[in-house]
């Protein structure tokens, strides 16, 4: 899978594929659509921390891309002109409610502090890995709602998925300097709180993922049946997106961005059914004459 975010992607093969699209080929809309699809599913899963929200806001996006695919007219970059409808519809779509819940870090601290902490024993520990991996993945997804949605944007982008700073201001339509200080923001923002509460780091915070598990469990953060992050994944985001921020000098900062880096880029399945429901929207049809 070519990675969209990369400096060196090149959309040629998008342009063919949308004009075979244009001329009626159900194939070639369905290998557009992979090709992105799994990029805006997990950045918008970053942004909303709920897999079942991120599926319907992917393919709220993608439905508002492929029925304006008429305006694209091939002057300007297709790359650009795809992300800048998906980021503005994540900045302007409706506020879901684990933003309305999570509102600030301190907040989200205190939420941290109630959570009982439980001690597992080395055998524990090891039969309930897969639990503790997902309370991590979705403790550190919760601090990222503390963020604003442009900042959380931004890092999502800069740090996660490193973006380098002249795609991501074209992308978001702002300038490089603009995203450069609204990262710069985030990540002081986000690892001041993770410095001053975590562990994962700063082995002198008393928080443990591990010990937070089963209280996670009780509170239905952690669905033992249905894992939300760690889950339906064959790589990391760190090896789709490769590319790293070159203007992280500080050691802490870069271990704290390589936490985030080394979560599931998740590919689910509803990749299926996700290109089925967008062949029955009404648009799409008469747009690519599917009747």
């Amino acid at each position: 899978m070519k990675n969209p975010f990369h400096t060196a992607y090149n959309d040629r093969d998008d342009i063919e594929l949308i004009t075979s699209a244009k001329d009626g080929s159900k194939s070639s809309l369905e290998t557009l659509v992979k090709k992105h699809q799994h990029y805006i599913y997990n950045v918008a899963l970053k942004m909303t921390l709920s897999p079942f929200d991120a599926e319907d806001i992917t393919q709220e996006v993608l439905i508002k891309v492929i029925t304006n695919l008429a305006n694209f007219k091939g002057e300007s970059n297709f790359r650009t002109w795809l992300y800048r409808i998906t980021f503005n519809h994540f900045l302007k779509m409706k506020t879901y409610w684990l933003e309305d819940y999570i509102t600030s870090f301190s907040k989200y601290g205190k939420e941290l502090d109630q959570m009982q902490d439980i001690e597992l024993s080395i055998i524990e520990k090891s039969e309930i890995k897969e639990f503790i991996e997902d309370a991590k993945i979705g403790c550190m997804s919760g601090m990222l709602l503390c963020l604003d949605r442009e900042q959380r944007l931004v890092y999502i982008l800069g740090e996660i998925f490193g973006i380098d700073h002249t795609i991501g201001s074209e992308m978001l339509d702002i300038s490089k300097d603009n995203f450069r200080q609204r990262l710069s923001r985030a990540r002081k923002d986000l690892y001041q709180f993770m410095n001053n509460k975590c562990g994962l780091i700063n082995k002198s915070n008393p928080c443990r993922c591990d010990k937070k598990t089963k209280a996670f469990i009780q509170a239905g953060w952690v669905d033992k049946e249905n894992l939300k992050f760690n889950t339906s994944y064959l790589k990391r985001i760190s090896e789709v997106a490769p590319d790293k921020s070159n203007d992280l000098n500080d050691l802490t900062e870069i271990k704290y961005a390589d936490l985030f880096k080394t979560q599931p880029f998740q590919e689910k399945e509803h990749s299926k059914k996700l290109f089925v429901n967008l062949l029955s929207d009404n648009k799409v049809k008469d747009i690519f004459n599917l009747n």
